[in-house]
């Protein structure tokens, strides 16, 4: 196999990615070898030697504790509970939650084997019972295995004393109902509120 064959395969490892896209990112990738090949082969190496998941939440950084475990102007009285880093990316994206968050590194699935063990839940208890500890948020997708996951935390952290909350479901902002499948709709009525 050739070193082209070789980068487009690795290439179409990556989400989004297929054969044909790998192909037309590796080609550009070496017609731009000076200017893009070289310098993101270098960070790759970077990245692979230096970024590691911190030790209290799971996030992904180059420190252990991570940027945000260790920013003094966090509220650690709320942690927020998220599926994947991808999720506490997002959420910090959007920059309105300004407390800790706490990475489970997947959802409960009996169909993929995944179960309380193989997630870091035994971490959250333990950051939960912490006194200065108000609040957990969980902020699991919307899909069966997050709801799942969602419930099992609930009731592990019964016997903290922590308020547990959930994220709102239903209308997104600027979604027009048309559009909107009948679970969000569902979803929007129950969780109605007084205007």
């Amino acid at each position: 196999m050739s070193d082209i064959d070789h980068l487009i395969q690795l290439l179409a490892k990556l989400p989004g990615l297929g054969p044909r896209s790998a192909r037309r990112a590796a080609l550009h990738l070496i017609k731009r070898r000076q200017t893009l090949l070289v310098p993101l082969t270098g960070a790759l190496e970077e990245a692979a030697r230096n970024i590691r998941a911190c030790s209290a939440c799971g996030n992904l950084d180059t420190r252990d504790p991570c940027a945000i475990c260790t920013d003094g102007r966090r509220d650690e009285a709320l942690i927020c509970v998220v599926e994947d880093v991808a999720d506490l990316w997002a959420l910090e994206r959007a920059a309105t939650f300004r407390g800790r968050y706490h990475v489970l590194g997947g959802t409960l699935s009996a169909l993929d084997g995944v179960g309380p063990e193989d997630l870091n839940i035994q971490g959250l208890v333990a950051r939960a019972a912490q006194p200065e500890v108000r609040e957990v948020i969980l902020a699991t997708n919307a899909t069966v295995d997050g709801q799942t996951t969602a419930h099992y935390i609930t009731d592990r952290l019964a016997d903290c004393s922590v308020t547990v909350s959930g994220l709102a479901h239903g209308v997104p902002v600027g979604g027009e109902l048309d559009y909107l499948d009948d679970g969000t709709l569902s979803a929007a009525l129950k969780a109605r509120r007084p205007v």
